[in-house]
């Protein structure tokens, strides 16, 4: 097997997905049949900078740089050689958010993130204007909020495109964007597969009553489905990603996805009556709809598949960043006593602790709001923890309390699609939250009030959906769609591990939901005081 894998490498053969996420950029080299066969990371963290949630061009390229030197050297190490061509890469990134290139190319402002919170008088005027729940991250929002600002910058707008569309265009030289990434862009119309164009209209003429004289449209990337043609990379871009100049340029490119996307294609989720949940920094859960929902809500994106199926999408900002600085807390702890902590065992010990919690986390209260939550109504987070004389507080609930919080923004959402009865027939979670066995799986399951499967690739998540849909590209048979191809050649024998919702659990989250709604004015009193 590993002589096979090393004459695959050696020929060009390896696909590999790169994925930028919030806190971490991953890349992902798999064989013939979609198995991971080497990786390398690279971390990062946002910078809130005048304001607003940012990171530098400098932080994309060095990041990039490093997770594709990791994964080399993991190559080098288990198989003894040089990697200097894939049959095919992808690049996806965390969706929406701000960036904006004048004809030259230049960045006109930092880089603002899906993170940002800042848009709600834009997102509000959209959402009425178009009949459209246009949200505060999406691109769309981020421009009309810079015209209403009377932002200088805007005038010289010659681009818009998000993160993983601007990598994209840096290593291929073609403005495009995945379908799936472009549908957090503006509207898109999945008869036609591309902008919606009655909103376009109705945008234009909007925003040329605030002096904005350009067209959308011309601003926008090209739309394109899976598995059509996107480019291959140049010298320059071959040489901006190795800066070792082993890389070789001419590799196919396939079209650039959101992390929505390529969660779908990372838990074979692309087909109707089809979802998933996505659960890391932020935490998303999507369902491929046989009908549209009976009207607009502010809770609810509309976004598309990779090949422009319409998705329901409940999207939250935040999910496991309070978990992650309280693991930091306890690692400080622990190195007070002397120890050195190996991380994997203490998130374990965190998450694992959470099953021995009370089922109601011991009537304690716990908000993870590090940013704005919106579909709570949050317009800027404060991580808050409150508990009743009578609470009990010990680290099991603690932990408990951690993990309901984590996912209760999303059950907001989530009781909307069920009153629209949204079918399901299979409900798959992916991303950190679910690495410790079981754990994540039962607290989504009563939050969801429905099974939750995990399969054995759960971890690797969006970079290794980025390598599907890469493979699909070049690999596909004529007339062959992704859903037959993901179901046929890559998850056919896969292992998948399902947990129902136990009656206790979700009678002891629904307590919890209950204090979490009512509590929510406390979190609006830290928001307006603690500034």
């Amino acid at each position: 097997m590993e002589e096979t894998i090393k004459k695959a490498i050696a020929a060009g053969e390896a696909v590999l997905g790169i994925e930028l996420g919030s806190t971490r950029i991953k890349a992902v080299l798999i064989d013939e049949n979609g198995t991971p066969i080497a990786s390398g990371d690279h971390g990062w963290e946002n910078r809130l900078e005048n304001g607003l949630w940012t990171y530098t061009l400098e932080d994309v390229w060095t990041g990039l740089q490093d997770a594709y030197a990791h994964m080399a050297e993991d190559v080098k190490e288990k198989y003894g050689v040089e990697v200097t061509s894939f049959r095919a890469m992808g690049f996806s990134a965390m969706m929406h958010g701000y960036m904006a290139f004048d004809q030259e190319g230049e960045l006109l402002v930092p880089f603002r993130t899906w993170r940002n919170t800042n848009t709600q008088q834009a997102a509000e005027e959209l959402t009425e204007l178009l009949q459209f729940n246009i949200p505060q991250r999406w691109s769309v929002a981020h421009l009309y909020q810079a015209i209403l600002n009377g932002e200088e910058h805007v005038s010289r707008i010659s681009f818009l495109t998000t993160l993983a569309g601007y990598v994209h265009w840096k290593l291929t030289g073609k403005k495009v964007l995945g379908i799936g990434d472009a549908a957090g862009m503006f509207p898109i119309d999945s008869t036609t597969n591309t902008y919606d164009q009655a909103m376009l209209t109705a945008f234009d003429q909007r925003a040329a009553e605030k002096g904005f004289d350009k067209k959308l449209e011309s601003l926008l990337p090209q739309v394109l489905l899976a598995g059509e043609d996107a480019g291959t990379l140049t010298a320059e871009g071959a040489k901006l990603l190795d800066p070792t100049g082993r890389l070789q340029p001419g590799i196919p490119v396939c079209p650039p996805e959101g992390d929505a996307g390529t969660g779908m294609a990372a838990t074979n989720s692309v087909a109707v009556r089809t979802g998933n949940v996505s659960a890391g920094t932020s935490v998303f859960a999507m369902f491929v709809l046989e009908k549209a929902l009976s009207r607009c809500y502010p809770e609810i994106d509309m976004v598309t598949t990779p090949t422009g199926k319409p998705v329901a999408m409940v999207h939250c900002n935040n999910c496991t960043n309070e978990i992650n600085a309280w693991a930091g807390v306890f690692r400080g702890f622990l190195e007070a006593l002397g120890q050195k902590p190996d991380m994997n065992a203490v998130y374990t010990a965190m998450f694992r602790s959470a099953l021995d919690g009370e089922k109601d986390a011991g009537e304690l209260t716990l908000y993870n709001f590090l940013s704005g939550e919106p579909v709570a109504g949050m317009t800027e987070g404060r991580p808050l923890l409150v508990r009743t004389p009578e609470a009990r507080l010990n680290f099991a609930n603690f932990m408990t309390a951690q993990l309901y919080s984590a996912v209760a923004a999303l059950k907001l959402g989530m009781d909307i699609l069920a009153r629209e009865q949204v079918a399901v027939d299979r409900l798959l979670g992916h991303g950190g939250y679910f690495k410790t066995p079981e754990v994540g799986q039962r607290v989504m399951a009563a939050a969801m009030g429905a099974p939750v499967s995990v399969m054995e690739t759960a971890g690797e998540g969006g970079p290794w959906g980025m390598a599907l849909l890469a493979s699909y590209a070049v690999r596909k048979q004529p007339g062959q769609s992704l859903e037959d191809y993901l179901e046929q050649k890559i998850f056919a024998g896969q292992k998948v591990e399902t947990i129902a919702p136990r009656a206790e659990d979700v009678e002891g989250f629904q307590a919890f939901m209950e204090r979490y709604k009512k509590g929510l004015s406390a979190e609006r009193a830290a928001v307006d005081a603690l500034r």
